[in-house]
């Protein structure tokens, strides 16, 4: 397990270009894996171009308390990308203005922001809809000024998003960390003390899982009964729904497939898992990605690969919904994690 960040360790994947070069490279320059330009086109799709924007998501910086093995943030205590609050002044205009009814708050671990309640007090102001934060866990009993985040979360009404890659401590600590799963396991039922996941309850507590190796999520519904019957049985916790999300081949995940030799293996199951009717439900089609500085992307995995959106507008500075539902969405091979079974998202499964 890695105790850095691909950027503190200076790997070459710390370069978004040698990821790029990678995903473009020689099992597609060869035609043995079509481009994800040509699939969409095979399968009658063509280009792809959003819907109606409904959820802005927001990356208020890179720092962690964790570094775990598939990140694709490559997020973890050494990295400073940390959102000011003059950017958070911009997201809040474009908050109070957009037609978006969904807030998502990502990281890194968004908490460790020092600006991160001032931004959700006056975020929750706005009167999102569902007003999301995503927390790794862990983050609640790091230190004891986070002990009291389930009751602030409580208080403004957020939506809690967590991740947890297994309902058993090996497979949790193998993927991030040793120690991992029973911190989890403690901020969780600390989430369920203040009404979080509880049935009845209005406050939301949903859990995310990702495979801990070089293959596909199973069924979104049968993994959700299977972590409801163990955390229930082992621990007393209760959650609302599991979200499946693919792991993309982007920075320390893409290191490890390359690392392991499963590289092309796993690309080829990405392409023949390919499915055409998730292609319009994917996040892409209805959120933009805000990045810690400000710039402007059609998902958190484009953000993570430099990838901008293709418009005039680029930054948060100069939102204009109305172009931005213009434009034509940004694509290259990781997009295959996205569309392979039943489909990936930020919500879950599409299909």
């Amino acid at each position: 397990m890695a105790t850095k960040s691909l950027k503190a360790r200076e790997k070459d994947l710390a370069n978004t270009n040698k990821q790029l070069d990678i995903l473009n490279g020689s099992l597609f320059e060869s035609g043995e894996l079509p481009f994800f330009r040509d699939k969409l086109s095979a399968s009658g799709q063509g280009v792809l171009r959003p819907r109606s924007l409904e959820i802005l998501q927001i990356n208020v910086g890179y720092m962690c308390n964790q570094v775990c093995e598939h990140c694709h943030v490559d997020a973890g205590p050494d990295r400073e990308e940390i959102m000011t609050r003059e950017t958070m002044e911009e997201c809040l205009e474009v908050i109070r203005t957009t037609g978006a009814h969904t807030l998502d708050l990502t990281g890194g671990a968004p908490e460790m922001n020092p600006n991160f309640r001032w931004f959700v007090e006056k975020a929750a102001e706005a009167g999102i809809r569902d007003f999301i934060v995503r927390s790794n866990l862990t983050i609640i009993r790091a230190n004891k000024k986070y002990y009291d985040l389930p009751e602030f979360f409580a208080k403004h009404g957020v939506h809690v998003v967590s991740s947890l890659p297994h309902y058993t401590r090996g497979k949790t600590d193998k993927q991030r960390g040793d120690g991992v799963f029973d911190k989890s396991i403690k901020a969780l039922q600390e989430l369920n003390k203040v009404g979080y996941g509880i049935p009845g309850s209005s406050l939301q507590l949903d859990l995310v899982y990702n495979p801990s190796g070089a293959f596909l999520p199973g069924d979104q519904n049968a993994l959700e009964r299977d972590f409801k019957k163990a955390l229930k049985e082992d621990f007393g916790i209760e959650f609302n729904s599991l979200f499946t999300i693919t792991n993309l081949p982007i920075a320390r995940f893409l290191d490890y497939l390359i690392a392991s030799e499963n590289y092309e293996e796993y690309m080829t199951a990405l392409v023949d898992a390919y499915n055409p009717e998730a292609v319009s439900n994917v996040m892409c089609t209805n959120t933009i990605s805000v990045s810690w500085d400000g710039w402007l992307y059609d998902c958190d995995f484009n953000q993570m690969l430099g990838l901008k959106v293709n418009n005039s507008v680029q930054h948060i500075r100069d939102f204009q919904e109305n172009l931005l539902n213009n434009r034509e969405i940004v694509i290259s091979q990781h997009c295959y994690g996205c569309t392979a079974g039943a489909g990936s998202s930020c919500q879950g499964a599409v299909t």
